[in-house]
């Protein structure tokens, strides 16, 4: 915690800034393919902006703050989506074709995702920051995984693969358990992260298999919320 919420913002705004900015430009010098940036930005944003929560202090307006910064970036994918703002590093960076509009889908109901999460549910318990875990370790590593193992594809969902959905479960545990585990160190968690561990196991198999169907550009809406309906019933 460092004790000024504004400090706290500021330095929170600015680090989830600088690595989007890098992705941005990875992926526009052609360092990085566009649909890797867009995973490699999926998995990291999440446990960066979470693990920032710790520098907010107990008061009541910090959730609110720290809102401020999902809020802003996705208020600019809008834009960038619509056309009302030119950002061609973003556009190569988070979309698969090159087009612009494909941020008003997934990138855009993630940045959702995020600002819900965390206005309703904090530091207050642990299933806020499980959703979130498991939708950047788990859906972000998903594809990753999923198209450099050579496994099985899905009977009911042949895009995506066996390696993909275990990538889905075994990512979503070992980034909440990390988290928590911070969490623990920084004083934030009072009980053992290891409490946790069947609930998180249990949250990350459904989003594994709700990961897994025959969907595109929803799961960043799905799996979180199976996960938060799960949460209210496991922890």
């Amino acid at each position: 915690m460092i004790g000024n919420n504004w400090i706290a913002l500021a330095l929170t705004l600015g680090l989830a800034l600088g690595w989007l900015r890098l992705c941005d430009f990875l992926a526009h010098k052609g360092v990085i393919s566009g649909q890797l940036s867009r995973k490699i930005i999926h998995t990291g944003t999440g446990p960066l902006f979470v693990l920032c929560w710790l520098f907010f202090t107990p008061a009541a307006e910090s959730r609110f703050l720290a809102a401020l910064v999902p809020l802003a970036i996705t208020i600019q994918f809008a834009l960038v989506g619509l056309g009302l703002m030119k950002d061609p590093e973003a556009v190569t960076a988070m979309s698969r074709s090159g087009d612009r509009r494909e941020i008003l889908r997934g990138p855009l109901y993630y940045g959702i995702v995020f600002v819900v999460l965390t206005l309703a549910y904090w530091k207050d318990t642990v299933i806020g920051i499980t959703a979130l875990m498991l939708l950047c370790g788990g859906d972000g590593l998903a594809d990753i995984i999923g198209k450099r193992v050579r496994t099985f594809a899905l009977p009911w969902s042949p895009r995506k693969t066996v390696g993909g959905s275990l990538a889905v479960f075994g990512a979503g545990v070992i980034f909440t358990i990390l988290i928590l585990s911070v969490y623990q160190v920084a004083g934030a968690l009072p009980a053992d992260p290891g409490s946790y561990l069947f609930p998180v196991l249990m949250i990350s198999l459904v989003g594994a298999a709700i990961e897994s169907l025959p969907f595109q550009d929803i799961d960043n809406l799905t799996v979180p919320a199976a996960a938060v309906i799960l949460g209210h019933f496991l922890f």
